[in-house]
């Protein structure tokens, strides 16, 4: 049961009673009243955990505000990094690291000490799935147990990574009560989701609207206040859960209509039909259409993952989500069509898969991005290894990965390097890449992003 939220966001009270309870309740709602303050004047210090696509920028953009920034991340490896001024991160220049730590207002910690004196707490962990497609919630657990143990009077806690709805109520508030604080008595709670779209700039994402929702009116209040020191423009929410269900939405929205382009292709293909062609007619419709493109499968941090952790609480609540669970269904199938695809294209040509070369180009999940986080590269050269195929990539931002316990390294994209391989794959649309030299010596071709013409006789699409 949710607990009562008050009608004003901080608890006002009239007297003093015998025991002192309504004075000592004064004293903590100034803390509370001071924090906002310590925001407006950019004097709270920021505690960011996680510091990987979200949390890192989150950093950057409160240093740039004035803020001093504390991030911390049990990976000691990543903030030895950072403190020796390189970054990990496509987004984020040394240039731009180096003028925060020289700044003097940002630095990073292994150990959570590092957090003591943090005014406003902020979670950017990974919430991914289990092997079963359940939620684990367990590293943002775990981050909230760390705050929990450095929580004082006049804290906000926000939360970033994606969750399901009453998540941010119902599991993190109960964690940081342990500390022996009250919720908007004490502290202050909000749900805030990342809308980092990695490789289009840290400009593009500090731009992006930043929705907001608090457990409470105060929470909101000063959540949002932090936000706008931060970002462009800030919009309210009602609540937590429609912060949380927001974030959903936008990710299942995407899930089901590239869903709907890759079953598409699969019938444009059985019928001789470009999808391309048939997506870039419709797109010339000003108004009810929106295009989706096809591809090879989902990758990165929200598509892949968000759709189960929406399906997951509505099974809870005993309902279903049979549109979500078929789109999803859908997209995860796409790996082993590319690879059906492969076999039958080299069929025609008169040789069997196993025993051919492959070559595939792209392993990150997106053009332009070394992140391979649910890149359907990583499944499509793990069922041609299945297959009996040699398999050799090339990607100029990611110079290796592993399959199983195989270590692939990307080899260059030379003329002898295409002409060698059977089948040519193209996976991920890099602008980096040499497209009319693939498109000139690969023997043959199967392209999953459009990026060289379809003959039909050595090139094809998906």
């Amino acid at each position: 049961m949710r607990p009562e939220t008050p009608s004003r966001g901080i608890r006002q009270t009239d007297g003093v009673n015998g025991d002192g309870e309504v004075a000592a309740a004064m004293t903590v709602n100034d803390s509370i009243l001071n924090l906002r303050r310590r925001i407006d004047s950019r004097e709270a210090v920021v505690g960011v955990l996680g510091l990987g696509y979200v949390g890192l920028p989150l950093c950057i953009y409160a240093e740039r505000s004035g803020f001093t920034v504390v991030g911390f991340d049990v990976d000691g490896d990543r903030v030895a990094q950072l403190e020796r001024g390189e970054s990990y991160l496509s987004d984020l220049g040394e240039a731009e690291l180096g003028t925060a730590l020289e700044n003097g207002r940002f630095s990073a910690v292994s150990d959570e000490k590092g957090l003591d004196g943090a005014d406003i707490f902020v979670i950017c962990v990974p919430t991914p799935l289990t092997p079963n497609q359940v939620p684990d919630v367990s590293f943002l657990h775990a981050a909230t147990e760390t705050v929990s143990r450095r929580l004082r009077p006049g804290c906000m806690v926000i939360v970033e990574s994606t969750t399901y709805p009453g998540c941010t109520r119902d599991d993190i508030l109960p964690i940081l009560e342990q500390s022996g604080l009250r919720p908007d008595v004490d502290f202050l709670l909000a749900f805030s989701p990342e809308r980092v779209n990695p490789g289009n700039g840290m400009e593009q994402t500090r731009s992006t609207p930043k929705l907001v929702g608090g457990v409470t009116p105060a929470s909101l209040d000063a959540a949002s206040a932090f936000y706008r020191c931060c970002f462009t423009e800030v919009v309210e929410l009602s609540s937590a859960e429609v912060a949380e269900m927001a974030k959903l939405l936008e990710n299942v929205y995407r899930s089901v209509n590239i869903a709907l382009v890759n079953e598409l292709a699969v019938i444009c293909n059985s019928m001789g039909i470009s999808v391309w062609e048939v997506i870039d007619a419709a797109a010339t419709k000003p108004f009810g259409f929106t295009p989706f493109y096809p591809g090879p499968g989902l990758g990165g941090h929200c598509i892949p993952i968000d759709p189960f952790y929406l399906s997951w609480k509505a099974r809870e609540l005993g309902l279903a989500t049979e549109f979500i669970e078929l789109a999803g269904k859908v997209n995860t199938r796409m790996p082993a069509y590319v690879v059906d695809r492969v076999t039958q294209m080299l069929n025609d040509a008169s040789r069997s898969i196993r025993g051919s070369a492959v070559m595939i180009i792209g392993a990150a999940y997106k053009a332009d991005v070394a992140d391979l986080r649910e890149s359907p590269a990583l499944k499509v050269a793990q069922l041609l290894i299945e297959k009996g195929a040699r398999i050799t990539y090339h990607d100029p931002h990611v110079g290796s990965f592993m399959i199983g316990e195989a270590v692939l390294y990307s080899i260059p994209l030379t003329k002898d390097s295409l002409s060698d391989a059977d089948c040519v794959v193209i996976l991920t649309p890099h602008s980096a890449v040499d497209w009319e030299l693939v498109y000139r010596n690969a023997r043959l071709v199967l392209d999953a992003r459009n990026v060289i013409p379809h003959d039909g006789r050595k090139s094809f699409s998906i």
